[in-house]
């Protein structure tokens, strides 16, 4: 009998050795799908812990209920805790509730390829698939299969018009930093006579003039605002567009698409925005110097009173830009409110004294060493010698430089011949109207040339704001009851000249 019990021990042994050893095989290729390939276990061509096709929970308080299938979660995923979260349901329940009522307005069938934009954790997807949209995928920079696949807004991976239907929450168009690319890709993306539908936070006129510019090849279906779900987002526009069945060019060229030929008309939503601006100071201020300081205070800028998140480029041009710290780096840098874009600036001067100042300033600023005029031409630069010329000479040296251009040659002064180059022209060929662009000008009078001449060329429809230096014959700081001789102009000239763009559209603001 000992010789059998011997026998039957040593077979329990060998199977049991037989069975962890199966063990570790199985406790391996689980191991090798979810780490090495970075795919839920249902995913995988050969797993033995995933659960059967027909297995599936339901997301506990859904309006309707959502039943979560072995394609979208299985008991493994550790995500599975995320899917059953408050706020998780909460957004379900948001993102349904909009694309029932898109449904029943004919804009979403559930037939719809819809495609997700820019959604971190997919519950856009999910709230699709959960109403009957089943053929429906999300992007984002970071994968979440398998409702997430990796890509992003500027950079779609898929073909060109794959879907019917592309949604983007959130407001990560508002927030993305290369709008125009996102615009693009959806546009590329999406079928002729497909939807785009975006949940934006801005909702000033402003705003929403630059997001339809993005959408060039779109028509406008409707607009609703609502409340959101969450403290993030807790006021939302949401903007239904339908895209041309004539298929356009979404390279974005350098033509203005405001402006036919050498005319243009400021927009409405542009011209709204100047009665909002601070009043223009009537009376010749005696000092004009001190009048600057306390009327800085008073500026309203653009950015202070619209979104400017669906601008393609964002520019500031410095026509007569003296050294850098003159203005870019004492004042627009440090001062204007830039909603944390990134303007790319460019230098508009002619006094080779400064030049050296911006060579160290290449990656962030473009010089252009040259006099802005209303033709390409060699000029005539001149420093002139007021009364009071000590005083002049110490403020160039504090970077204040009061070089003056003139077309013929001047009678006096010092002279240096300069380039001159058409500054419209130029503004045409460097920024379009998806930019936002603004300027600054101090010309030592020759603001009356320029200014005429944007608005012969239409490329003052292209400047969002103007910051104006207007030369006059002002009182001299130098010298109690004595005028400048060096401008011919008056107040009530420069003063006609702001009226007149103002009258115009343009916001501009006064400038000393």
């Amino acid at each position: 009998m000992e010789p059998a019990t011997g026998k039957s021990s040593l077979f329990r042994n060998i199977l049991a050795r037989a069975l962890i050893f199966g063990v570790l095989i199985m406790v391996f290729r689980f191991a090798y799908v979810v780490s090495i390939t970075g795919e839920s276990c249902t995913l995988s061509s050969f797993c033995f812990f995933s659960l059967p096709q027909n297995l599936n929970f339901i997301v506990p308080g859904a309006s309707v209920p959502a039943i979560v299938g072995n394609d979208a979660v299985s008991r493994s995923d550790p995500r599975r805790d995320l899917y059953t979260s408050k706020e998780w349901i909460r957004a379900v329940h948001f993102y349904s509730s909009v694309f029932q009522d898109l449904i029943s307005e004919g804009l979403l069938s559930p037939h719809s390829k819809s495609l997700c934009v820019e959604t971190p954790l997919g519950q856009e997807v999910f709230a699709l698939k959960e109403i009957g949209v089943e053929n429906s995928i999300g992007i984002f920079k970071k994968a979440a299969k398998p409702l997430v696949v990796k890509g992003e807004g500027h950079q779609i991976p898929f073909d060109d018009n794959s879907f019917d239907f592309i949604f983007s929450g959130g407001a990560r168009l508002d927030t993305s930093a290369r709008p125009a690319d996102f615009a693009s890709e959806i546009a590329r993306t999406l079928k002729p006579e497909g939807f785009v539908v975006v949940h934006v936070k801005a909702n000033d006129t402003y705003s929403f003039n630059s997001l339809l510019d993005l959408f060039s090849s779109f028509n406008l279906v409707k607009t609703i605002d609502m409340a959101g779900f969450d403290s993030l987002m807790p006021y939302i526009r949401e903007i239904v567009l339908r895209k041309d069945t004539v298929i356009r060019n979404y390279g974005g060229g350098k033509i203005p698409d405001g402006i036919s030929g050498n005319k243009c008309s400021v927009p409405g939503h542009k011209r709204e925005l100047v009665q909002k601006a601070e009043p223009l100071i009537e009376e010749e201020p005696l000092k004009p110097w001190i009048t600057l300081k306390r009327n800085i205070n008073n500026v309203k800028y653009l950015p202070s009173m619209v979104d400017i998140s669906f601008k393609n480029r964002y520019v500031y041009v410095d026509v007569g830009a003296r050294s850098y710290g003159s203005s870019i780096g004492s004042w627009f840098r440090k001062q204007y409110p830039k909603q944390n874009k990134t303007f790319h600036v460019y230098a508009i001067e002619a006094d080779k004294t400064f030049h050296q100042q911006y060579e160290s300033k290449k990656k962030t600023v473009t010089l252009l060493p040259y006099a802005a005029w209303v033709k390409n031409e060699t000029l005539r630069f001149e420093i002139n010698r007021d009364p009071g010329q000590e005083e002049v000479d110490e403020l160039k040296d504090k970077g204040r430089g009061m070089g003056r251009i003139q077309p013929v040659k001047s009678s006096g002064g010092e002279v240096d011949e300069i380039q001159g180059f058409d500054f419209a022209e130029w503004l045409k060929n460097t920024v379009t109207e998806s930019d936002f662009v603004v300027m600054k000008m101090d010309v030592e009078g020759t603001e009356f040339d320029l200014i005429p001449r944007l608005f012969k060329t239409g490329a003052i429809c292209l400047i969002d704001e103007i910051f104006l230096e207007c030369h006059y014959n002002r009182w001299q700081r130098c010298c109690p009851g004595q005028r400048s001789a060096k401008y011919e102009k008056t107040y009530g000239q420069c003063l006609q000249l702001f009226t007149s763009l103002r009258e115009s559209g343009v916001l501009v603001h006064q400038w000393w």
